[in-house]
């Protein structure tokens, strides 16, 4: 099975900037979108075959989630553990008869970290969710999650140490949620490779590919062994952030 993730910033915007290619050349079992921008009432569009799960933010034009899937789910959930985040559209979860699957769009700490210790609270609520649901059956995790992990996963490491998304704070709570029993799957499939899955717009940042790598597949560390290849699609465009992909065999 073929699984995609992709921050479009904006999803009306990036169907002008080809998404609609990508989607149909990507051929993906289930595609989920973060930062979608739009309410579902606003939707102009449609990709046959697929059903489509949205999570928008209450306030117009900001955050929101999507999924498409070509399998129905047994269940479906906004939000994490069915409540917290629906304000701003931030998860989804779709249960299937051998795993669970969540996208999440997770919150930027912003400047001057004024939002820290709000995605600090995110941060413990998301691990112990996933937790839960990895105690029942397995978890595919993908999404925007708003943090470079190590050095290696942004050009300019030094410089953006108290920088949101690279805060020690922050890089703490994603290696306690590996540490509860979960793998991210490009760094494990390919420890030493260096791919940005984001680029600031300004200063040239994506021509001079001074990225960082936040955009993820995370999975419960037993379907690791099925993992086929985890993918950065970096010369995929339409977006500050490309799309990332899991092929795994489930």
């Amino acid at each position: 099975m073929r699984f995609v993730s992709w921050n479009t910033n904006g999803l009306r915007a990036a169907l002008k900037k080809g998404f609609s290619e990508f989607f149909d050349d990507i051929n993906a079992d289930i595609f989920a979108i973060q930062e979608t921008k739009m309410q579902f009432d606003q939707r102009d569009f449609e990709f046959p075959g697929y059903d489509e799960y949205w999570n928008s933010a209450l306030k117009k034009g900001y955050s929101g989630t999507l999924i498409y899937s070509r399998v129905k789910p047994d269940t479906v959930s906004y939000g994490i553990d069915g409540e917290h985040y629906n304000d701003e559209g931030r998860a989804i979860t779709l249960e299937f008869p051998g795993y669970y699957f969540v996208t999440v769009y997770s919150p930027n700490s912003q400047e001057e970290l004024k939002r820290l210790d709000y995605r600090m609270e995110y941060e413990d609520k998301l691990r112990d969710y996933l937790c839960k649901l990895d105690k029942i059956k397995p978890v595919i995790l993908c999404g925007d999650l708003n943090v470079a992990h190590t050095e290696i996963d942004l050009k300019n490491p030094k410089s953006n140490e108290r920088n949101a998304g690279f805060t020690i704070e922050e890089r703490n709570k994603f290696t306690a949620l590996l540490e509860s029993g979960f793998a991210d799957t490009f760094r494990r499939l390919h420890p030493e490779k260096i791919e940005y899955s984001w680029w600031s717009y300004k200063f040239n940042a994506r021509q001079n590919n001074a990225g960082w790598r936040i955009d993820y597949f995370v999975v419960s560390n037993r379907l690791l062994p099925k993992v086929r290849d985890s993918v950065i699609h970096g010369d995929i465009y339409g977006s500050d952030h490309c799309p990332v992909s899991i092929d795994i065999e489930l």
